[in-house]
């Protein structure tokens, strides 16, 4: 089993920046590429960005590419999400999700560990 725990979510201005982490803990050496997925009310769970295991291969959704950067550090077995140029469409309980391939992947149910999730809000 893999726990993940997300931090560093809050209440943000539009144009203001927040950085998000998702520490790993248990059988961290099983986990592979993770990913970052948010949800805002009334919505379904969407994509946001990933990284892969080894390679550090990256891919954004289109709404946050060049906003929003995804990286980890393997040693603290963390991941994180800087977010700059925020905007109240980003509101939302962010959530951190891991895979054991080294394949990135975009769609949710190819996920095998979930964190608890984080909430950002950007006020207008």
């Amino acid at each position: 089993q893999v726990q993940l725990v997300e931090s560093g979510g809050g209440l943000v201005q539009a144009g203001g920046s927040l950085r998000l982490s998702c520490a790993a803990s248990g059988r961290t050496s099983s986990v592979t590429a993770m990913g970052w997925f948010r949800q805002a009310p009334g919505k379904e769970r969407e994509f946001v960005a990933t990284i892969s295991g080894s390679v550090g291969t990256t891919v954004y959704a289109g709404s946050v590419k060049g906003r929003f950067t995804i990286s980890r550090d393997n040693a603290k077995n963390t991941v994180y999400l800087q977010m700059n140029n925020l905007k109240p469409e980003d509101t939302a309980v962010y959530f951190c999700a891991a895979r054991t391939t080294a394949v990135v992947a975009v769609t949710a149910y190819k996920y095998d560990y979930w964190g608890q999730g984080t909430q950002v809000t950007v006020s207008s």
